[in-house]
This record gives C-alpha cells, structure tokens and sequence, in this order.
C-alpha cells in the first residue's frame, strides 16, 4: 500500500480532521446503534417516545456511548494499514499488507475470548483493556479470521466467491472498510477492501459492497461532495463482475434520497442492514437525506434492523466529509475510547501525508 498519501493535496490540517471524523463518525454511529440493534421499530417508538432514541442510550451495566465490533474491527484495521505503511516506507516491500491485516484481526479475535490484554503485551491494540468485549461479532467474522486466510495482495475481483465462507455477504465486511479510503486513490481503495474483505466473507456481494463504500470514503477525504462520491464509486464499482446486487442497493439509497423527506420506514424500505449491501444503502441513504449530521445519525439507527452497523456506516461518510470538528460535540466527548481512536487516526494521517 504504498501508494497511500494525501490524494487531494488539500491542506494538512483538513486531511487530518476527516480523517479522525471518518473513525471517530463511525464510532458515535455505533455507539447509537448498539443498545437498539436486534429491537424492533416499533419497540424503540415505544420505549424512547415517537422520534426513537435521540442520543445515547444505556447499553451494558447501563454505560453510555459502548462501541461494538463494528468500531472495534475498524480499529484493527486502522492498526494494520498504518503498519502496512510505515513497513513500505522503511523496507521498500509492497504487498505485505494483506498478511498484516489478518494478523490484526487475529488480534480481534483474542479480545473476543478474553477477559483482559496478557501481562506482557508490549503495547498497540491489544493492551487496550476496554477493547476485551464481547459485543455481538458476526459469526461470520469469527470463523472467518479463525480460518487465518490473507489473500494475494493483487487478487483478481473477478466476480467469484472466495474461499472463506464463499456464500456470507453479512455487513462484517463493510462495516470495517472505511480505513482503506483515509489516503489513498478510490481505486486502490476499491480493490484493497473488498480484498480484505475476502479474509472472513466470500461472496461477491459482500467484498463488493466494502470496496464500493472504501471507494466513497477516498472521494469524501479528497474534498467530493456525498453525492458526487457515491456516483463515482458507483461507476468503479460497476465496472466488475456480479456488482449488480451491491449496484442496485446503492442506486436505490440514491434515488430514496432524492425524494427526500426522511422517515424510519423508508429506511426500512431498503432492508434490515444485515447484510452488506443493504447496510451500505442505509448508511449512504441516512447520510444524503439529512443536512443536519445529529439527524442523520438518528435516521440511520431508528431502525429495526442492524442499527449499529447502519450507524456506522454513516458516521463514517459523514465525518469524512465534515471532519471531527463537523461532528455533535457532546457525542464526540462520549463515545467509548475516543482518545485511542483519535490517536489511530492521527498516526494513519501522519504515515499517509508526504512529509
């Protein structure tokens, strides 16, 4: 991955709040989510009054503002393409990164069995104790990494389901992505998502729809507007083989958004966000409809559906395009591991500006 870098040649300072609003977006989405996902519409009208929740709810021992493994893959992520970057740099090898990245989620799935980091972790991800939670990872994901598969970094995507749980195109696979866009061309983001992808869901939808929302993440950190982003990661994206099913997903959140108007069930017109495409069309769908970041967030996650995902997802788009400066201040101060990620994010900006 050499090639990540400042793509824009915008000023510094910008690349770098988009940066840490693309992670810290998609870690407030989630954190919405999460106390909601697996309830039903109705049920959340119900209990958090007509307009659904309207902030953070408490989750777990009644904590405010818990991420999930949505952020917590994520961050493996960031983790491995930074040294992805710093290895190239120093070494001059291309092409190690896919090996790194699932030794990263392999890093995951420790904190997925264990109470706590191991008294002699030298340091990076896993001697964050807050990330040994348990907080309903696909099952997907945890076969998949546990396989220990790391595609060819110039796999062809060619339209074929992987080896690696060939017929899963669960939202795991988008929900991880968006690091491989923070500074790098939407082409090589495309490829490089939805081949890491391929490490734990094997269809094509799946590993597609992560390339395509990698793809929208490069635009926005490039200075693109919502829409214009998606219109081109839609043009890259229909390029491959079998794109159609992620294609239609993100024509039918464009041509939602156009109507405007936002409610709870039109988002639930373009699915549940189970699985990849339809959480892909959610998170774009939320980001478009809605001016006002607050709003849009909410929109994503009021849902019946996969809410932290969805969230996710949007908060992603959203901070990419605003930068963490763009994002609900109080949200911001609460979301669970704020300084580790804003620490991630700027160490990924700091590899992947020249100079």
């Amino acid at each position: 991955m050499n090639e990540l870098r400042n793509p824009s040649g915008e000023a510094t300072a910008v690349y770098r709040a988009r940066v840490r609003g693309c992670l810290l977006g998609g870690a407030i989405g989630d954190a919405l989510g999460y106390p909601i996902e697996f309830t039903s519409l109705d049920r959340i009208r119900e209990t958090h009054g007509p307009r659904g929740i309207t902030g953070y709810v408490p989750g777990e021992y009644g904590a405010l503002g818990l991420i999930s493994d949505d952020t917590q893959m994520t961050l493996f992520t960031v983790e491995a393409l930074t040294q992805a970057v710093r290895r190239e740099r120093a070494k001059g090898i291309g092409g190690a990164w896919p090996v790194l990245l699932r030794q990263a989620y392999e890093r995951w799935l420790e904190t997925q069995s264990k109470p706590a980091p191991a008294e002699d972790v030298e340091g990076g991800l896993l001697a964050e104790p807050w990330l040994y939670a348990r907080r309903a990872p696909g099952n997907a994901c945890l076969s998949g990494v546990a396989q220990g598969y790391a595609p060819e970094p110039w796999l062809e995507l060619d339209g074929t389901p992987g080896p690696v749980n060939p017929d899963s195109k669960g939202c795991g696979t988008v929900m991880r992505s968006a690091p491989f866009g923070l500074g790098t061309t939407a082409e090589l983001a495309f490829a490089t998502a939805a081949r890491g992808a391929q490490i734990t869901h094997g269809h094509p939808t799946g590993y597609y729809a992560a390339g395509a929302f990698a793809a929208i993440v490069a635009h926005l950190v490039a200075g693109d507007s919502l829409e214009g982003s998606v219109l081109r990661a839609l043009r890259l994206l229909e390029r491959h083989p079998a794109h159609e099913e992620t294609s239609a997903a993100l024509r039918a959140a464009l041509d939602l958004a156009a109507e405007g108007s936002p409610t709870a069930e039109k988002v639930e017109s373009l699915g549940a966000g189970w699985v990849a495409e339809e959480a892909l069309a959610i998170g774009v769908y939320s980001a478009l409809v809605e001016r006002d970041v607050k709003a849009a967030l909410l929109l994503a996650v009021n849902h019946s559906g996969d809410s932290d995902s969805t969230g996710s997802l949007c908060g992603n788009l959203l901070g990419a395009r605003h930068g963490d400066h763009g994002l609900p201040h109080t949200w911001v101060q609460g979301v669970e591991g704020r300084a580790t990620i804003a620490a991630l994010a700027d160490d990924l900006a700091a590899q992947c500006v020249p100079g």
